[in-house]
């Protein structure tokens, strides 16, 4: 999976666009990704982007970086993960994009489109 291009509230993924939060795995893209709070990304939401077995893990906290991840949530992932990154999702669509050409690893990113 290649991210394209992203810009604030749309991003396109091998050629398909969408304009809410995704989760892009190596087996394909979910295209409604949500929060129970929006901006917030607690551990019940962690659900569908471990369900993608990832061992690096990217979060997109948004074009403002405005959306963030609780503890306990961040304390998950590093659990369940090699690596986590959150960056501001411009920074994390660079990241993911590298690492999806150069690393061995499962590389799953949980973008958040807007704010």
């Amino acid at each position: 999976m290649e991210i394209e291009h992203y810009q604030f509230g749309r991003i396109t993924v091998d050629g398909k666009t969408y304009t809410s939060d995704v989760i892009i795995s190596p087996d394909g893209v979910n295209g409604s990704w949500w929060r129970e709070k929006g901006h917030e990304v607690a551990i019940n939401d962690l659900g569908p982007i471990l369900e993608d077995g990832p061992e690096i893990a990217i979060i997109g906290t948004g074009a403002n970086d405005i959306m963030k991840v609780l503890p306990e949530a961040g304390a998950e992932l590093e659990k369940q993960c090699e690596s986590v990154h959150v960056l501001p999702t411009h920074q994390a669509v660079k990241q993911y994009n590298g690492l999806q050409e150069r690393s061995e690893r499962r590389v799953v990113a949980a973008l958040h489109l807007t704010c």
